[in-house]
């Protein structure tokens, strides 16, 4: 291996940390960070902060200066050539003079999708394709797939006891998991657009949502209920806190969703209520990634519908028995082992006394649910 590719290599590492910051902030832009490096100095870098914002490149050019003049830009994602909410980014690159630019992976959006690269090259400037491409396309996964499958990507999160059950028989879940645990989730809420629950979580377990200190970004706390059979008071339907929205059916109970609505809630009514519906009005709004903290009949209809794509899933040390205690996920139609949804590239870490596995369903899968019911 060269010591160019690996001098390649330590800055592009260097542009996701930077890109990282932002995370849970860009939506519905991806995560990028840029630096820029003359001999072996980096006199410029920057990250992009959130939407409307200048994107990274412009950062970092401003920072360089005139010493942009000759040198190398590392950006984990390919150079806009368009104008969006902010001019193209190769047309400041050109006029900085940057001589080389190493591109992590190529914008899958088609409105950028190997013009800036070539843009660039057109104008005699060295381009570099595909340098920690695995790194950058996993940073920035919800965005692809955002642009994919114009939907956002979906995150099922959920704690179980090594018997397998997310509460008690009489519902009681508080804690299935440890502090060390729970921060782990408290920061994911901070890296996501918007947290999905259920009627009967709201009921059951009046949860806040919100990453109770573990950064200083709330997602938007959604509430999936048809009839609207929710109680009047909990926690979110405080709009101090984080802004909430409650999704529901046609048959919706008017005097709660007035209720609601005067508290600040945004209510929308949907003609179905399904995860895939609630996932297109959250595509509308901009979103990226959502996170499903919800009971097993919502993640069942919510992996049935490819709403889910990755997994995490803590495992604690305890066992709690008994038929009627809920499971994680409920009914999917699968009879025989053989189709059960094996996940793929799945990785076991430690939590403190808990395990938390994660990994990503096939897309294939194709479980046979009726999962409107």
């Amino acid at each position: 291996m060269s010591d160019r590719s690996d001098r390649d290599r330590a800055f592009m590492q260097q542009c996701l940390t930077l890109a990282a910051q932002a995370a849970g902030q860009t939506a519905p832009n991806p995560l990028v960070g840029a630096v820029i490096v003359k001999g072996d100095q980096v006199v410029g870098q920057g990250y992009h902060p959130q939407a409307g914002q200048p994107h990274a490149e412009v950062f970092a050019l401003r920072e360089a200066g005139v010493a942009a003049q000759g040198a190398t830009l590392y950006v984990n994602l390919e150079p806009c050539n368009h104008t969006g909410r902010t001019p193209p980014c190769t047309e400041a690159i050109l006029a900085a003079g940057i001589s080389r630019v190493v591109v992590g992976m190529v914008d899958p959006d088609p409105r950028v999708s190997g013009g800036g690269i070539e843009r660039l090259r057109q104008n005699n400037v060295q381009v570099t394709v595909g340098v920690e491409t695995e790194a950058c396309g996993q940073l920035n996964e919800a965005f692809v797939h955002r642009i994919k499958y114009q939907r956002p990507f979906g995150i099922l999160k959920y704690a179980m006891t090594l018997d397998g059950k997310i509460a008690t028989r009489t519902g009681h879940s508080a804690w299935v998991t440890g502090p060390v645990a729970r921060r782990e989730v408290h920061r994911l809420r901070n890296r996501c657009d918007a947290v999905i629950v259920g009627g009967n979580t709201v009921r059951q377990d009046d949860p806040h949502l919100t990453p109770h200190g573990q950064g200083n970004h709330p997602p938007l706390r959604v509430v999936m209920s048809r009839q609207l059979n929710l109680p009047e008071t909990a926690h979110l339907w405080d709009q101090r806190e984080a802004p909430t929205v409650v999704f529901c059916g046609p048959q919706a109970d008017t005097k709660i969703r007035q209720h609601l609505e005067k508290q600040g809630v945004e209510v929308v009514c949907l003609a179905t209520l399904t995860p895939q519906a609630v996932l297109e009005d959250l595509y509308q709004r901009g979103h990226l990634t959502v996170l499903w903290e919800c009971g097993g009949q919502l993640a069942a209809a919510a992996i049935a519908q490819h709403c889910v794509q990755k997994v995490w899933a803590f495992v604690a040390p305890k066992i709690i028995g008994g038929t009627q205690a809920p499971s994680p996920v409920g009914e999917l139609g699968l009879e025989e082992m053989n189709r059960a949804i094996a996940l793929e590239q799945f990785k076991l870490v430690t939590c403190g006394p808990d395990f938390l596995i994660t990994g990503y369903l096939p897309p294939q899968s194709k479980p046979s649910i009726d999962s409107d019911k």
